[in-house]
């Protein structure tokens, strides 16, 4: 057993990390107010609703991405329900995000996310994860417009 974990750290040394760390959730309640009280903007792909802010890098940041996702009791009363969507949401955001990340990194930003669910109804993983995909390359579609509108001027 031992030699077999250790195969498999040889293996996989060479490949990138693709996890979802902590430093990437948006827990601070001034970050979330920031996120929500102005000065970000927002577009859906239902049922989906994606809030963002770009804000300028500090030193003392640890990601440069930081997400926050939210399922309201209003539409799903078990618990069971609400975890099993946010974690589908998670899961598209985790293997979709390489795009939305080149262009922060190139942009030397950092942005704020939301993910805001907004039907009453549990759907399949396929078409949440091409909903989120769909809502990240807008968001960097953006990112790339406005960073190449700053570097013009």
């Amino acid at each position: 057993m031992i030699l077999a974990s250790k195969i498999l750290l040889i293996l996989n040394k060479g490949m990138p990390k693709n996890t979802f760390h902590k430093s990437e959730r948006l827990s601070s309640l001034i970050a979330i107010d920031r996120l929500f009280n102005g000065g970000s903007r927002s577009f859906s792909a239902f049922p989906i609703r994606i809030v963002y802010r770009l804000e300028e890098m500090k030193n003392t940041d640890t990601s440069n991405i930081e997400i926050l996702v939210t399922v309201s009791k209003r539409h799903f009363h078990h618990a069971v329900q609400r975890n099993r969507v946010k974690r589908q949401i998670r899961e598209a955001y985790r293997s979709n995000r390489t795009a939305l990340k080149e262009a922060i990194v190139a942009a030397q930003k950092k942005i704020l996310i939301a993910f805001i669910w907004q039907d009453d109804k549990l759907w399949e993983s396929q078409e949440i994860n091409e909903r989120v995909q769909k809502l990240l390359v807008r968001v960097a579609e953006k990112i790339n417009r406005t960073n190449d509108s700053e570097t013009v001027e």
